[in-house]
């Protein structure tokens, strides 16, 4: 009889851990974060969704992986994701979140740092996305960073616009640039990339050919930037770039959006995914405000280039050296 207690006490204490087992487990949700290439940027959209996950509470295990702007690492990091079981994919720029988007249809992804999902083949529409994808766009003021350009360079004529050519993203932002420009009474150059070791000869080629240079938030130039900004440096041509940490690599200057706060922002939808079961299909496509952008200025590149900054600017701008 003692043998039989024992044995009956045996196993219902295996079957207590065993469900405390199972329970733990179920609490905490797996996150498979695809990031394209490792840049300030899309560095600190990585940290801003992680700290909206713990800012909710949420107990999260991360597998987090970089492609090294490589499309074929993308596509094995997603293949990896989705045999693994993960319960949400967090995708950071469009080439990253197309391949997470080509290798499900039932894990819910995340994404950031994309422009417009809609044009990139994302969801059927940015307000009603469809599918399982949903996210935060990184859509940045392209009319106010043209306007800056204005102040900056009231007496250019021409304007280079850099994007890279294989990414739906770039060319989106350039074609808004394209109009901007335009409207403004200046000319409109383009000058493309397609791979970082084609930067150096495309910006030269534009030496001598234009009064200043727009750069979008594209993450081929945005890894490049250094490289941009010697050419143009060295050659007095001013950039206008689209975002902060490209003026922080030596751009002059740009109105732009806070991508940590962009993370924040797909990491409060994941939260509701997560937390609360809801739907990418019905959830729209968000973007910061207007009010969240910021004006950046490189003081050294604005000395090296001779331009003096406004009094009116440099007081509301945030001042990198």
């Amino acid at each position: 009889m003692k043998k039989i207690f024992k044995s009956l006490l045996a196993s219902s204490l295996a079957l207590g851990l065993a469900a405390c087992g199972s329970s733990t487990s179920a609490d905490t949700q797996t996150v498979g974060i695809i990031q394209l290439v490792q840049h300030p940027a899309l560095d600190a959209t990585n940290e801003g969704f992680k700290d909206a996950l713990e800012e909710a509470g949420i107990e999260v295990t991360y597998d987090d992986q970089n492609a090294q702007g490589d499309i074929a690492n993308c596509d094995s990091i997603a293949s990896k994701f989705v045999n693994d079981g993960v319960d949400l994919i967090y995708a950071i720029a469009t080439p990253a979140a197309q391949s997470a988007a080509s290798k499900t249809t039932d894990i819910p992804i995340v994404v950031s740092a994309v422009t417009d999902p809609a044009s990139s083949g994302l969801v059927q529409s940015n307000e009603n996305p469809g599918t399982n994808v949903t996210g935060a766009s990184d859509l940045t003021p392209v009319q106010e960073q043209i306007d800056l350009l204005k102040q900056l360079i009231p007496t250019a004529k021409t304007v280079g616009v850099m994007y890279n050519s294989s990414e739906d993203n770039s060319i989106f932002q350039a074609n808004l640039a394209k109009e901007a420009i335009e409207a403004a009474g200046m000319t409109y150059k383009p000058y493309t990339v397609s791979e970082s070791n084609a930067i150096q000869q495309v910006v030269e080629s534009a030496v001598g050919k234009v009064d200043a240079i727009y750069i979008p938030t594209d993450n081929l130039l945005a890894d490049g930037m250094q490289t941009v900004a010697m050419v143009c440096n060295e050659n007095k041509i001013p950039t206008i770039v689209g975002e902060a940490g490209m003026v922080t690599n030596g751009g002059l200057a740009t109105y732009g959006i806070d991508y940590y706060e962009l993370g924040k922002l797909a990491g409060q939808q994941a939260v509701e995914i997560l937390k609360n079961q809801a739907n990418p299909a019905s959830m729209p496509i968000v973007y910061l405000n207007k009010e969240e952008c910021e004006l950046t200025i490189n003081q050294t590149t604005a000395d090296a280039l001779g331009i003096t900054i406004p009094a009116d600017l440099s007081s509301e701008a945030v001042i990198v050296e």
